[in-house]
């Protein structure tokens, strides 16, 4: 094989490519056409667009009543540790802006076609840089200063200042204190934000485990009844799946050293929204690792997998790394559509790559996709040929009345966002043949 064949089939490996056909994703049908611009959001449909900027995880949401919703936006900042640079995915589609101003840019394109001004919700996950945001100390060219307030701007605080949001949900305010105090500078450069924030009218509060009335639609709720959101976990507590009661998976702090404490992905949140026979699972940076079975309680993503129950659109818990997307996980999930945010040379990593395609763990019929993959990936890891797309925006659309859903994978290199492929439609709820 000669360079220019070597370079051509590489670029088809992570791309999207519409003509190959790839044994673990199921029949698809263009939904929309190739090259197509993504069709607007209309009263009834629910749109979850998870947003392609190489640099972190971030999903906007449009609920069926137009009730808007952000689950959080992630910025790294290459130059911040060049040893790292080669490791991670180029800025979508270009670096001539901060990740969270694409962010904004893009959910402000959909939030004008809605008819809408303002996110109603914006759920942050856990506190690390690629869900919300990494801040550049004191250096105001990176991040620069907010117009609201004295903290600096990256992610969620580069959406902020463009985009009006009315509530923020995470999990730990107003103490900031579980498992440990969270002091480094981006978290107080965070919880200086949350106070401007507060002082011109925003609504902080503390994400709760079992509940299904904390996030709930805006506009139209009693029409739309079939639609609600579980909060699944935080901090270690699960859902029982009875009522709003959870179960403690994390021993008392008490009792542990130091050392052995929870660490930041364990603790990030999980929810699974629901729209007629639609579910969609996401829990963060949650993993199982157990640290070679001397933590057994460790394994947080099993027991929040297996309060969740199946679902059709999951988003691979850390990016698919390695500790993470365990074969009970995906299991207890049997998902249609695997979701993976990458940023990074390690996502997806191998094993939670082959158990998202194991048809050993259930029936066939799932398509994984990631939302940007480096080139090198593909020769790294060579069941990434079989995943039906690797670089996009990822627009899943679910029409009323739930029972159905299909997937567009946008393109990332312009603000066009012209249809690369769709996939679907799916059934919802139906299980895997």
């Amino acid at each position: 094989m000669n360079r220019r064949n070597f370079v051509q089939g590489l670029a088809l490996a992570v791309g999207a490519a519409p003509s190959v056909n790839y044994a673990s994703a199921p029949a698809a049908e263009e939904v929309v056409q190739s090259g197509s611009p993504a069709q607007a959001w209309t009263p009834g449909t629910l749109d979850i667009h998870h947003i392609s900027t190489g640099c972190g995880a971030a999903a906007f949401i449009l609920c069926p009543d137009g009730t808007t919703m952000m689950v959080d936006t992630g910025a790294i900042i290459p130059q911040l540790d060049p040893s790292r640079s080669r490791y991670l995915i180029p800025a979508k589609p270009n670096a001539s802006l901060r990740p969270g101003q694409w962010v904004a840019r893009y959910v402000l394109r959909e939030l004008q076609a809605a008819g809408r001004r303002e996110i109603d919700y914006f759920v942050l996950t856990h506190f690390h840089a690629d869900h919300m945001g990494e801040i550049a100390e004191h250096d105001l060219n990176s991040s620069p200063m907010s117009k609201y307030g004295k903290y600096q701007l990256g992610g969620l605080t580069d959406l902020a200042e463009e985009v009006p949001i009315r509530t923020i949900i995470d999990r730990n305010f107003p103490r900031y204190d579980y498992p440990q105090r969270l002091d480094s500078f981006m978290d107080r450069n965070y919880r200086a934000f949350l106070e401007s924030f507060r002082q011109r009218g925003g609504t902080v509060e503390r994400f709760e485990p079992g509940r299904a009335d904390q996030i709930l639609l805006q506009h139209d709720a009693a029409r739309y009844n079939s639609f609600h959101i579980r909060n699944l976990a935080s901090n270690g507590a699960v859902w029982t799946g009875s009522g709003t009661a959870v179960k403690e998976q994390f021993p008392s702090l008490a009792g542990l050293p130091q050392e052995s404490f929870p660490d930041e992905n364990k603790c990030s949140l999980a929810l699974r929204l629901a729209y007629g026979a639609f579910r969609y699972y996401t829990g963060g940076d949650l993993d199982h690792d157990t640290y070679y079975g001397t933590r057994p309680w460790a394994d947080i993503e099993t027991a929040v997998a297996k309060a969740c129950g199946p679902v059709d659109v999951a988003v691979a818990n850390h990016h698919g790394y390695v500790d993470a997307c365990g074969p009970a996980w995906v299991r207890a999930l049997s998902a249609k559509l695997y979701i993976i945010n990458a940023w990074d040379s390690a996502h997806p990593a191998m094993p939670g790559l082959h158990n998202m395609l194991s048809t050993q763990l259930y029936g066939t019929g799932r398509a994984v996709l990631s939302t940007a993959m480096k080139p090198e990936n593909a020769i790294a890891i060579r069941r990434i040929a079989e995943m039906a797309s690797t670089n996009g925006h990822i627009h899943i659309r679910v029409p009323a009345p739930g029972n159905t859903f299909s997937v567009n994978i946008l393109d990332n290199t312009t603000e066009t966002r012209s249809v690369i492929r769709s996939l679907g439609p799916y059934v919802c709820g139906e299980k895997p043949a």
